[in-house]
């Protein structure tokens, strides 16, 4: 993937530039550099009702120079036409290969996904929550329209309840988050986020946007099947569980 032929999409997850369920910098730059020999990195985002990409964007900043740039996938005016849950719109056409495509969300205890949920926002339009009740045909729809994932990045950096983070920066963000300093990367963004949901206290298997992309065959979500190299992931799942506990009392 890291070659001088193929630019790179790292689609960001990042519903409000003023909460901070969000990638870390230091994570994203991570993913940059792992790219060292792509011609060109591009931060991906869409408008949403709470603002316009490419000011959201704007958390990545430091890292942004003549490789780096974001990319506000509303404002895109070169596109492709696609089919997403019976209804045809454009998507940019940053999306689709020979571009690489990676999705780089948090580790989160949200039913509906990080990895995956993150491809919610390639739809252009703001007036997304139509979409809500057939959130997992969209957003697997999504995935096959663009090819795939090709790199999943699931930031464990903090461990976070629910949706995300508290939606105000400070002391009051222990409440609704753990660090855990735990980072997990694969090729197959279903396994990853079944694993990511399991350590977020979840089970893949009453997730439906997972068994539905095993019924589409577009990756694995049954951990027994999933080669999980590392540190001792018995060991990381004893960690997990004790920080959940631990948000959980902070709670009550």
């Amino acid at each position: 993937m890291n070659t001088a032929k193929r630019p790179v999409v790292i689609k960001v997850g990042i519903f409000d530039h003023k909460t901070e369920n969000h990638t870390t910098i230091e994570v994203t730059s991570s993913i940059v550099n792992g790219f060292n020999k792509a011609p060109k990195i591009y931060l991906a985002e869409s408008d949403n009702y709470r603002g316009k990409g490419s000011e959201r964007l704007q958390i990545w900043k430091t890292l942004f120079n003549e490789r780096v740039a974001p990319f506000n996938l509303s404002d895109d005016k070169e596109t492709r036409k696609v089919k997403i849950a019976d209804e045809e719109m454009n998507f940019s056409h940053i999306l689709f290969k020979p571009n690489v495509f990676v999705s780089t969300h948090i580790l989160r205890g949200y039913e509906r996904g990080s990895i995956l949920k993150n491809l919610f926002g390639l739809v252009p339009d703001t007036k997304k929550a139509r979409f809500h009740k057939k959130l997992d045909t969209v957003l697997l729809d999504a995935y096959e329209a663009i090819s795939g994932i090709d790199l999943a990045v699931l930031d464990g950096t903090y461990l976070c309840r629910g949706a995300g983070a508290s939606p105000r920066a400070g002391q009051e963000s222990n409440q609704y988050r753990t660090k855990m300093n735990t980072l997990l990367v694969g090729r197959d963004a279903v396994a990853v986020e079944a694993v990511g949901a399991v350590l977020a206290g979840l089970k893949p298997e009453k997730m439906p946007v997972i068994q539905e992309a095993i019924k589409r065959g577009l990756g694995e979500g049954d951990l027994d099947k999933i080669e999980i190299v590392g540190e001792s992931f018995e060991d990381t799942k004893g960690k997990f569980s004790s920080a959940l506990k631990t948000l959980e009392g902070k709670e009550k």
